[in-house]
């Protein structure tokens, strides 16, 4: 879901001009999983530009404001959301934890970081969503641990369907600052790709499993 479509162009626009995402439908990336994927996607870029780093910021804390209310604390996912998420917390002036990808192997072998009571509405702070897996994974952790989920927030989606059905199942509603339809008519905007790529690049979105640069 989008909130502001203005903004999220603008948010695609400082994307593409960093690098933090790249287009190659005929040199296409592999993923861990093994799919061929067009597009390469690294939203942590965003933390290095001051400018674009407070965009993001703000433009987080605005959509949580009118989408979800302000919450009692921000709960970034590991390692992607934790330096967003502790920026937005900063900015709504709440406090902050993180979930970690798997339990600490040692110590304590905490799953979440920092101090929350159990019945506080918190929002999970991510940079991408891509099928939904590690997102969700953080949000039953919170679950369990006694929170209130409002929802799940991101800098960019791709849209998979599987990552809808994902999140509807878990009863999660999640918003994203910008999405791959959107970069991609802005990238075609920009000439940074041709009419004949936009073809191709829309067929990887609906089928990512399947998709091949020969498509």
């Amino acid at each position: 879901m989008i909130i502001d479509i203005d903004n999220a162009s603008k948010i695609a626009e400082f994307l593409l001009q960093i690098k933090a995402v790249k287009l190659q439908p005929t040199h296409p990336f592999v993923w861990s999983s093994g799919w061929k994927s067009p597009i390469y996607c690294d939203n942590r870029k965003t933390l290095s530009y001051p400018n674009i780093r407070t965009f993001v910021r703000q433009s987080y804390t605005q959509i949580i404001l009118e989408k979800f209310g302000k919450p009692d604390v921000i709960a970034g996912v590991a390692t992607g959301g934790i330096a967003q998420g502790a920026l937005v917390a900063q900015e709504l002036g709440i406090p902050f934890i993180y979930v970690r990808s798997s339990t600490k192997g040692h110590g304590l072998q905490n799953m979440i970081e920092g101090d929350y009571e159990k019945d506080h509405n918190v929002v999970v702070v991510e940079d991408l969503i891509s099928t939904g897996g590690s997102s969700l994974k953080a949000v039953e952790s919170l679950r369990e641990a006694g929170l209130n989920v409002k929802g799940v927030i991101a800098i960019f989606n791709y849209g998979f369907e599987q990552a809808e059905k994902a999140f509807s199942t878990a009863k999660c509603p999640f918003v994203t600052l910008s999405n791959y339809d959107i970069l991609i008519d802005k990238a075609l905007d920009q000439g940074a790709i041709s009419k004949n790529d936009v073809e191709s690049l829309r067929k990887w979105k609906s089928s990512p499993e399947n998709w091949s640069p020969e498509q």
